[in-house]
């Protein structure tokens, strides 16, 4: 039931994807506006059930997992091996040194932390630089493996402990996938004759959303691998789009429930909105980062409600 129900969705959501694309490129420009605005929605629902099966609960049966992984990866575009290895990474050191995007170390400077933060996290270039790291390996994946890209390159970008994982995946099979990945894209741009400016247009607003949507679910929370992460408040239609991503903390507490009970699965810890959290890093940046285990700083987060204990 959980394979046929994540398959419904998918051709659901990749069907209204293209068709975004589409009225993007040929309809008047105040429907291709919308077009792109819900394309940047509707794009995530793929992803979301990728993150499924990376967590093997889109389907009861490890092939299940392994073939609506690799097509749902299509939408991103991305290889569901890669994307499975680096999120599995992310479980095991959520809110560490590695993986703060929201404070900085005493040995970073502030100011190149907050290029990292409002160029990649707010301004949607982390997802262009995941599908220019992809294309990449397309073309050139010894490149990865490399010493110039293993010593070098990968830690200056930020994911230098990702990189023993990620060059013991198997080439071809990562190549594989990201050919189909590619290729439904370029199928897509191909059959629905795109404009080049339009197709970038509904990338990059997706590259938005979901860029934000990656750490908003993290940003001052808890110094702590498993519940490092909030349950946000979002409208009901948001949070079905996503399949219930915004319950994050529900997530990383019990990786593996599938989205459907994750509802059922939140505690009673504050909840903030989405925009109250992705306002707060636009206008503060980044911040001093406090010590492994720290709690929240909920007054922070919540001044008015503070101020007024």
């Amino acid at each position: 039931m959980r394979l046929t129900v994540n398959t419904f969705l998918l051709i659901f959501s990749l069907s209204l994807a293209a068709c975004s694309l589409w009225v993007a490129s040929h309809a008047e420009w105040y429907w291709g506006v919308i077009a792109i605005w819900f394309y940047a929605l509707i794009n995530n629902m793929p992803f979301a059930i990728m993150h499924e099966a990376v967590h093997g609960v889109a389907s009861r049966h490890d092939w299940g997992n392994r073939l609506i992984g690799v097509v749902a990866g299509w939408a991103f575009p991305t290889s569901f091996l890669l994307q499975r290895r680096a999120h599995l990474n992310h479980h095991d050191n959520n809110r560490t040194d590695g993986e703060l995007y929201d404070y900085y170390l005493t040995h970073q400077p502030k100011w190149l932390r907050n290029v990292w933060l409002y160029g990649g996290n707010l301004l949607g270039l982390y997802y262009f630089c995941v599908v220019l790291g992809n294309a990449i390996w397309l073309v050139a994946w010894w490149f990865y493996r490399s010493d110039v890209f293993v010593k070098k390159i990968g830690p200056a970008l930020g994911f230098g402990s990702q990189i023993p994982e990620l060059i013991k995946l198997p080439p071809l099979a990562v190549w594989c996938e990201l050919a189909l990945a590619f290729g439904y894209q370029a199928l897509l741009f191909w059959l629905l004759d795109l404009h080049i400016l339009s197709y970038i247009a509904c990338l990059w607003a997706f590259g938005l959303h979901w860029s934000a949507l990656q750490y908003v679910n993290h940003a001052w929370t808890r110094r702590d691998i498993k519940n490092g992460a909030w349950n946000l408040k979002v409208l009901p239609i948001s949070r079905w789009l996503a399949l219930n991503y915004y319950c994050h903390l529900a997530h990383h507490q019990h990786p593996a429930a599938p989205w459907y009970k994750l509802p059922s699965l939140i505690d009673d810890q504050a909840r903030p909105t989405f925009w109250r959290i992705y306002f707060s890093l636009w206008r503060h940046g980044v911040r001093p980062a406090p010590p492994m285990g720290a709690p929240a700083d909920m007054a922070f987060v919540f001044p008015a409600e503070a101020a007024r204990k």
